[in-house]
């Protein structure tokens, strides 16, 4: 009895690797999430051109032979180029996209420094002179012609 039990726990030992190897099966739905129709840069799920349904047959023949997700999406990759995922890596100026908010902040700064200091250099606005007195003649006569 205890041989059985010895054996049955040494078979269970030496399978749990193997059990923890296995990958789980990729589906349709899945890889659809992920990827994108290149014709028209839609999600693959809910895409209905004709190349989405090439991507889908693609995607069902590699799914049939047993690949993982990660190999099918390479796969992908390989058959339409990077525009066919989601998320594709980022090339060239893609990995500095950060540099164009930072130049709109500076540019602002800027603008905003130049109109300060032409504000402050301009001054206030300069009061408009006060027109000349009247003369004792020309106040007489404009006392005349408001109390008609």
């Amino acid at each position: 009895m205890k041989a059985a039990a010895l054996a049955l726990v040494l078979t269970f030992a030496l399978a749990a690797p193997a059990l923890g190897a296995v990958k789980p099966r990729a589906s349709l739905p899945d890889i659809e999430d992920e990827v994108m129709c290149v014709e028209c840069g839609t999600p693959l799920a809910v895409s209905d051109s004709p190349v989405a349904n090439q991507e889908r047959a693609f995607i069902r023949r590699e799914i049939a032979q047993g690949k993982t997700k990660t190999q099918i999406k390479a796969d992908l990759v390989d058959q339409y180029g990077e525009d066919v995922l989601s998320d594709p890596h980022r090339h060239g100026f893609g990995k500095a996209l950060w540099i164009v908010p930072a130049l709109l902040v500076l540019l602002g700064a800027l603008v905003i420094a130049t109109a300060m200091r032409r504000w402050r250099r301009n001054g206030p606005a300069p009061e408009a002179p006060l027109p000349p007195e009247l003369s004792p003649e020309e106040a007489s006569r404009l006392e005349a012609e408001l109390s008609r």
